[in-house]
């Protein structure tokens, strides 16, 4: 099986990808898509989490949403009702994506959900 890269029709590459990513050009921002990043990092890790994203490539997120220290809720909880204040702030939520279940489930889901594979870990 070949994962297909959706900017054309040839198998993926992940040399090409990685300078694709690089180039910051991915179409989200041109298009109006405001990327919000909800993780259940806590606040203490803000700095270490937005210099592993920038060094893998990733920048220009509208907000980088991590867990209050001491917060004692559910990870579904705690992102549900954060996506929840998204909504209500006027947002809408076009993609919700995650890796495991409790990044995804629990009102407001968004338009569409995607469950990535995460071969490291699994949230029970």
């Amino acid at each position: 099986m070949h994962i297909i890269d959706r900017m054309s029709t040839k198998p993926y590459n992940a040399t090409s990808f990685n300078e694709y990513v690089l180039e910051g050009s991915a179409p989200l921002i041109s298009l109006g898509i405001k990327p919000v990043l909800l993780t259940g990092r806590t606040e203490d890790q803000r700095a270490i989490t937005v210099a592993n994203h920038r060094r893998q490539g990733y920048s220009g997120w509208e907000k980088l949403l991590l867990n209050p220290i001491g917060f004692k809720g559910t990870a579904i909880g705690f992102k549900s009702g954060e996506r929840q204040k998204l909504q209500d702030g006027g947002y809408v939520i076009v993609g919700n994506i995650g890796d495991q279940w409790s990044d995804i489930l629990g009102a407001p889901e968004g338009a569409r959900t995607f469950k990535l594979p995460d071969p490291l870990y699994y949230i029970g």
